[in-house]
Order: structure tokens, then C-alpha cells, then sequence
């Protein structure tokens, strides 16, 4: 038997997958995480195969979390369950150690033949992913940029629409520190300005509207 765990915060999806999952002869779901503190304490009690994770937890992106989860379960593979279907999404998730992709859309079958795939140790990505993947152009982000707590921060306070001097006065640092925070952030997302470097960051779920 797989023995499959899965994390997503929305109860529903959560409950529909483990029904889908049970009903298979190969899998056996040994628990499901409705939050990165229950994933944590329930994969330390369990000898998980794969974990199902949701890419935008309510509490952190998931894409920081493969890393560490890879290195302290060497055994555990990762299928990333998501909604986001762009190239630079797609291509941090497998850069950082996912060996599966899948649209929360995709069919039935096609959850099932991604876990038995990765299940053996082969990369498995829905139809759709595959088909971003084939589109692929040399142009624009080919990874979600990896930011600093500080810049996360600087985005945060510009989405909501603080002026640099009221950043830094929030923050405790300087205009200046913040100006520079805002040019290495343009410059990350290959944007023209913040507010499209922010709207990218909403759209790879760096931030949470």
C-alpha cells in the first residue's frame, strides 16, 4: 500500500480527496493537515510515501516548505496540488524537489496515476502543467523569485498602499533602506515598476491578498 498524507486548509477539497483516495486498493491515506503545525507533528508519527501539499497554505507558500520536508524525510516524495498554473511556479516547485505537479481540477484518474508515478520515483505532471510546459517561452520569469523576510515585508506594506516613508517609519529602517528594498524587488520580478512586481507576487501567492 502507498501510504499517502495530505495538507490543504480548505475542508472540502481536503474531505473529497481523502474520499477519492480511499477508494483505491493501492493507497492507504494515514492522515490529512489542515495546517503546516498539524503537517509537521503528524509526519513525525507517520512513514508517510507521499505528501499531497497544497502550494498556498493560509499561513505560508508552499514552495518554501519542499526543501526542509525533503531533508529531514528522505523517503517522503511531494506531489504539489495547486491552482497556479504559470511557468515560474511550476518550475520552483520541481527546482526545489517536488516531484509532482497537479492542478486541483485535474481528473481522477489522473490524481491517482500521479501517485502511483511518483510513487516509483518518476516526475509526474498533470496534462495541463504539461501543456505550460510545452508553451514555454526564453522570455519573462522562468522561477518565483526567492525573497528576503525584509522584502517580503516591503511587499506586503506596498500592496496595501503605504507611501516608502510610512514603510520605513512601520518598519523601523530607513527611506532609503526601503527604496532599495523596492529597486531589488523590481529587479527580481523583471517588472517595470512595484505594482507589477506586487501583482506577480499576488499571482505566485507571495503574498496574501
Amino acid at each position: 500500500m502507498i501510504k499517502v498524507a495530505i495538507t490543504d486548509d480548505h475542508p472540502l477539497l481536503l474531505e473529497g480527496l481523502k474520499n477519492i483516495l480511499g477508494s483505491s486498493d493501492t493507497i492507504d491515506v494515514v492522515d490529512c493537515f489542515k495546517s503546516v503545525s498539524e503537517m509537521n507533528e503528524g509526519l513525525a508519527k507517520h512513514n508517510v510515501d507521499i505528501l499531497l501539499l497544497d502550494i498556498n497554505l493560509a499561513d505560508i507558500n508552499s514552495i518554501e516548505l519542499i526543501k526542509p520536508l525533503k531533508k529531514k524525510y528522505e523517503n517522503l516524495q511531494i506531489i504539489m496540488l495547486s491552482v497556479h498554473n504559470e511557468l515560474p511556479v511550476i518550475n520552483s516547485t520541481l527546482a526545489e524537489g517536488a516531484l509532482g505537479y497537479i492542478q486541483k481540477n485535474a481528473s481522477v484518474s489522473e490524481i491517482l496515476e500521479g501517485i502511483n508515478t511518483v510513487y516509483t520515483g518518476n516526475r509526474f505532471l498533470c496534462s495541463q502543467t504539461t501543456s505550460v510546459l510545452e508553451k514555454k517561452t526564453a522570455d519573462g520569469l522562468h522561477q518565483v523569485p526567492k525573497l528576503t523576510r525584509r522584502e517580503k515585508e516591503i511587499l506586503a506594506e506596498a500592496a496595501k498602499g503605504l507611501t516608502t516613508n510610512q514603510m520605513a517609519e512601520k518598519l523601523f529602517i530607513s527611506p532609503h533602506t526601503v527604496e532599495s528594498h523596492r529597486k531589488n524587488l523590481i529587479e527580481k520580478f523583471q517588472t517595470a515598476n512595484l505594482s507589477s512586481a506586487i501583482k506577480l507576487a499576488i499571482e505566485y501567492g507571495l503574498i496574501i491578498e
